[in-house]
């Protein structure tokens, strides 16, 4: 009875090692697929979010599409494209600005 005990709780111990490599071995394999899934809940929290601010500015929205009917649909587009840039720009700006302010800085030193 006793050998039969040890016998299980040496294959209790192999089966989980075999489990935690398993596991590593998924994680690994699967972590490409991680940040595809990070990129899909970061587009339904950005919906998600226009959603509650549709909800909580519905004059936004109403002046949206009064623009669209007032003015050229080319117009607003070209516009827009022209916003999307400048925001774009200000982001990466602001994403580069402290790097090179501290390389600046540390060359000085």
């Amino acid at each position: 009875m006793q050998e039969r005990l040890i016998e299980l709780h040496q294959q209790r111990g192999r089966l989980i090692e075999r489990i935690t490599t398993q596991r590593q071995t998924l994680a690994r394999e699967l972590a490409p697929m991680g940040r595809m899934f990070d990129l899909g809940w970061r587009i339904r929290r950005a919906v998600d979010d226009g959603k509650a601010f549709v909800r909580q500015h519905p004059a936004a929205l109403v002046a949206v599409v009064a623009a669209l009917v007032l003015l050229k649909p080319r117009v607003v587009w070209r516009w827009g494209r022209r916003g999307l840039l400048a925001w774009r720009a200000w982001r990466n700006v602001g994403r580069l600005l402290p790097n090179f302010l501290l390389n600046q800085f540390r060359a000085r030193l």
